[in-house]
């Protein structure tokens, strides 16, 4: 059974290490300062665990008041195709709606079939903005809320 809980310090470690294949500078700030970069700049950070293990871990940041980005969603390789991935994507959706949000984006690769597959389930379009926040992506999709 997958439990979808709230970040707490404690699973600061598993947010970085379940991030870090995808990393560029910019990431290393987030990855090191969850609480900082992403919390207290009033977003979020959900966790996902399997028998009290964190196996995947999803972010909500805040780029102002009507938008958020879904952003570092990784699960663990041994646990992928539980739909874990799922429900983080389902649980930041709802969280994001808690929080007021209009629209959320994320950026993505084309070459992550998988989790554009999972954006689009979620309700994700692709975007008009070419504005990327990241080097690495030539995707970017957002779902109105």
């Amino acid at each position: 059974m997958v439990e979808i809980v709230t970040y707490r310090p404690k699973y600061a470690e598993a947010f970085r290490s379940l991030n870090y294949a995808w990393i560029e500078e910019f990431d290393k700030i987030i990855l090191e300062d969850p609480e900082g970069q992403i919390i207290e700049k009033g977003g979020e950070i959900l966790v996902a665990l399997l028998d009290e293990n964190p196996v995947g871990v999803c972010a909500l940041i805040k780029a102002n008041d009507e938008l958020f980005e879904l952003a570092k969603m990784a699960v663990s390789n041994e646990v992928r195709g539980k739909k874990i991935g799922w429900k983080l994507g389902v649980g930041i959706v709802e969280k994001a709606k808690e929080f007021g949000a209009k629209k959320l984006f994320l950026e993505t690769n084309s070459k992550l079939g998988p989790a554009i597959g999972l954006y689009q389930k979620l309700g994700f379009k692709n975007s008009c903005d070419d504005e990327a926040v990241y080097d690495r992506c030539n995707i970017k999709m957002e779902l109105e809320l």
